[in-house]
């Protein structure tokens, strides 16, 4: 199979704050933000640069049937961390948290490189990477 990863869904309780949030605090750009039926919004956030988008998903806001059916089970801070590849952790970590982003694990040494993890205000989960200088680039 070829194709690339374009969307990754959060669930989130509260799509304006989550936004608010991914803009203002983390610094993610808002790449669409599509009225819906009901009142809804379709939108999506990503880094800033590239095709990567994170939606926004608020908790009940599926107006089909079937979506209702299979996505009643999602629920905010249930999935791993989400991974961003960052050239210095410390110093990410250190412009996030000055903008009010929380992180229940400050940067680490592993031996596949420096590692902090932050989160939403869902306890949706994201982890910076710098992997070891050694590495060579991918």
């Amino acid at each position: 199979m070829e194709g690339r990863v374009a969307q990754v869904t959060l669930v989130v309780t509260d799509q304006a704050r989550s936004l608010e949030f991914y803009v203002q605090k983390v610094g993610f750009e808002k790449k669409a933000d599509v009225p819906l039926p009901g009142g809804r919004r379709w939108v999506t956030v990503g880094p800033s640069g590239q095709d990567l988008e994170l939606a926004l998903w608020e908790v009940g806001s599926a107006v089909d049937p079937e979506q209702q059916e299979w996505s009643k089970h999602w629920a905010p801070g249930r999935s791993p961390p989400i991974v961003l590849r960052v050239a210095d952790c410390r110093e990410t970590h250190r412009e996030l948290a000055g903008r009010g982003v929380p992180f229940p694990q400050p940067p680490r040494e592993y031996p596949w490189g420096v590692s902090a993890t932050w989160q939403d205000p869902d306890g949706n989960l994201f982890s910076l990477s710098e992997p070891p200088k050694s590495w060579a680039p991918k």
